[in-house]
Parts: structure tokens; sequence; C-alpha cells
């Protein structure tokens, strides 16, 4: 009998401040096909400063503040 592969789990935690799901809400999100994890006081960053988060979430060197 062949064993199951086993699921990878992706840990829920906050792109920038890397605080999981267990100390602090987290959003979910989509971005060129993939899904990321942000928390609330990281939101304004994706949205108003993008560039900040280069080399933490690919593509952000292509993204225009809101």
């Amino acid at each position: 009998m062949l064993a199951k592969p086993k699921k990878m789990e992706i840990k829920k935690e906050c792109l920038v401040c890397k605080k999981d799901a267990t100390e602090i809400p987290i959003t979910k999100f989509y971005y060129q096909e993939s899904h990321f994890y942000i928390c609330p006081q990281h939101i304004p960053v994706l949205i108003h400063d993008p560039h900040k988060l280069i080399g933490l979430l690919p593509g952000a060197d292509n993204m225009q503040a809101g």
C-alpha cells in the first residue's frame, strides 16, 4: 500500500512582521496566482507603500501605491 503524500502546511503569518494567526488576526490575499497573509497593521503598507514590500512580496517593485 502506498503512503499518502503529506500535505505541505503553509504557515499563516504576516509577510511583514512574521506574527502568526495565534498572535494576531491574519488576512489572506491573492497576488500573481499565489496567496499570502498579512496582518491589519501592515495592510496600509500593502496599499500605500508597496515598495516597502520589495524582497517580501514577489513583484512588489512593480506595484503602484493606491
